[in-house]
């Protein structure tokens, strides 16, 4: 089978399972596969595919119609430019995340701290400090398999020398104080849970989703804890859902020690991202 015919075939299976994006999808499968580009393939569209190319690309294709994700079989993912390695162990990093991080860059100049809570893959954390200068960072999670792949990230992005990662219930066991906290924490309520796509509920860590009965809980806790670990002027910046930021403001505002509150929405236009600065 050449490799049209084999991208044909991938996109036929993928529709028959219902799947959207099933052109895109078969393409990054073969491309994997092939170990080439989109350019190759339509070049040479008459490639012949080997036997074992040809079992890999069924296995995947078996995989992604189970509707299990693409950047779970690819074992990667593209995040703020970068590639991430990614498992079933941690949240796949979507494009709605890259809000908060470039919010938090808003805020974040050389040499400050930041602490990433919730850290999964690491994406939020080494982004950032990918793109400043000589900024530390401390990403909690309370997966152990979470943060081996969190670390894993930093060393293929040569940043494991300014990223520590702890394994705790959200706030680092020893208090000391940041610039910046970030975090994407769990924030969907937990009987929605079932309500999602396939790819989610069934693939994703459930443990980085539920966010309780009314997926408030955690934006509770890092609301109320957040100035113990803060110097004072420092920001907390928070990923929310599109329907939470009323709720996560009014958390903010009842607490009393935050001000210069603002929602920041995303391409959408919905509400994404909600910052604070501790007095």
């Amino acid at each position: 089978m050449d490799y049209k015919s084999a991208y044909e075939f991938g996109i036929k299976e993928l529709e028959k399972a219902g799947i959207v994006e099933a052109k895109l999808d078969a393409r990054l499968l073969l491309e994997r596969i092939c170990d080439t580009d989109h350019s190759a393939l339509i070049a040479h569209s008459d490639r012949e595919l080997t036997q074992k190319e040809l079992e890999d690309f069924n296995e995947f294709i078996g995989r992604r119609v189970k509707r299990e994700p693409v950047a779970y079989i690819l074992g990667q993912w593209e995040f703020m430019g970068l590639t991430f390695d990614v498992s079933g162990d941690v949240l796949i990093p979507e494009q709605d995340s890259e809000f908060l991080v470039e919010e938090a860059l808003r805020h974040c100049e050389d040499g400050m701290k930041v602490l990433d809570l919730c850290t999964g893959s690491g994406c939020i954390a080494l982004s950032i400090l990918n793109f400043t200068n000589d900024t530390s960072a401390v990403g909690t999670d309370i997966s152990a398999k979470a943060l081996l792949m969190a670390r894993k990230n930093a060393d293929k992005l040569g940043l494991s020398h300014r990223a520590t990662f702890e394994e705790t219930d959200l706030f680092p066991k020893e208090e000391e104080k940041f610039d910046i906290i970030v975090s994407n924490p769990p924030y969907i309520a937990s009987s929605v849970i079932e309500t999602l796509a396939p790819e989610v509920k069934d693939y994703e860590p459930r443990l980085a989703l539920d966010g309780d009965e009314d997926g408030l809980s955690f934006y509770r806790r890092i609301v109320e804890k957040a100035p113990s670990y803060l110097y004072s002027s420092g920001y907390l910046v928070m990923e929310i859902g599109y329907d939470q930021a009323e709720a996560v403001k009014g958390l903010l505002l009842d607490n009393g020690r935050y001000h210069e509150i603002e929602v920041v929405k995303d391409f959408s236009g919905n509400d994404r991202v909600i910052k604070a600065c501790f007095y």
